[in-house]
């Protein structure tokens, strides 16, 4: 029988059970494995998938939906990877036109890299903002932010929850609710009794990732950020919003440095819902 080409294969759901081919193909690209990102993804959203006839996935994503009614309010669409064997074939649109009709009417965003985002502009995506990574290992100075943090306790998941719906436009519980478990730290800022801030440090390889990053103010993000990197050795990394011109000088003045800029689109909207200016770094790209 000979092989079908894959650009005609079936595209199916991805499950938890897909972790590990999903991580082969994140090392196929060159990316890392990222295991511990990928179980997130696959249980809080939802997989897309091609099989390899050879064993093993020609390519995947993820789309994670947010809100509480019925219909999704908006998908964030992430980790879409085409193995090296069978990169341009038209695999990656058809992957991506087959997920922006299944989403139907539902807003969409991503992150893009400069590599992707001709394919997500020739979609009909529009860049609507864009988002700094920066990595490294971040060493204290100068003024320390003045806003006390703490470990987030169970009694503070429900004030989380609650701020994190006001800022991001969109309840994302099913998320939000598993920072306790996949992070290794949950820290909330505090004033007067009210959380006014919290961050999650969570581990990717050999790297603390921190998001998400909800604040305040950029005082408040620092004192997250800075209480966040006094409890691990590891080199932190973020995704920070450009916008926030001061929080990252900050953070490069202490030792984390620019490793890309990637472009944050949208489809079927004209910019994200919430109020920016106190989002600061998302939980990770792939999710929004």
């Amino acid at each position: 029988m000979p092989t079908p080409a894959a650009c005609s294969l079936p595209i199916r759901r991805l499950t938890p059970h897909d972790l590990t081919a999903c991580a082969d193909l994140s090392e196929d690209r060159g990316w890392p494995r990222e295991e511990h990102k990928w179980r997130l993804l696959l249980t809080a959203g939802t997989g897309y998938g091609i099989d390899d006839p050879g064993g093993g996935l020609v390519a995947a994503c993820v789309v994670t939906e947010y809100g509480s009614g019925e219909r999704p309010e908006l998908g964030a669409i992430g980790m879409v990877l085409v193995a090296a064997r069978h990169a341009r074939q038209g695999i990656g649109r058809r992957l991506m036109r087959h997920i922006v009709a299944a989403m139907g009417t539902t807003p969409l965003t991503l992150y893009a890299t400069p590599y992707g985002r001709p394919l997500y502009e020739e979609l009909g995506f529009k860049t609507t903002g864009h988002s700094e990574m920066l990595t490294g290992h971040f060493t204290p100075g100068g003024a320390e932010p003045q806003v006390a943090t703490r470990p987030a306790s169970a009694e503070d998941l429900g004030r989380i929850v609650r701020l994190d719906e006001e800022v991001f436009g969109t309840d994302r519980t099913p998320l939000i609710a598993r920072l306790p478990a996949f992070s290794d730290q949950l820290r909330v800022a505090v004033d007067d009794g009210q959380v006014v801030g919290f961050a999650a440090a969570w581990p990717n390889m050999e790297t603390h990732v921190v998001g998400p990053l909800i604040a305040r103010d950029t005082e408040t993000a620092k004192s997250l950020i800075a209480s966040l990197a006094a409890h691990t050795d590891r080199p932190l990394r973020t995704d920070i919003d450009v916008r926030h011109e001061e929080l990252l000088a900050w953070s490069k003045e202490r030792g984390l440095a620019s490793v890309a800029v990637n472009s944050v689109m949208t489809y079927g909207i004209t910019e994200l819902p919430g109020d920016w200016t106190r989002r600061f770094a998302p939980l990770t790209v792939a999710a929004g």
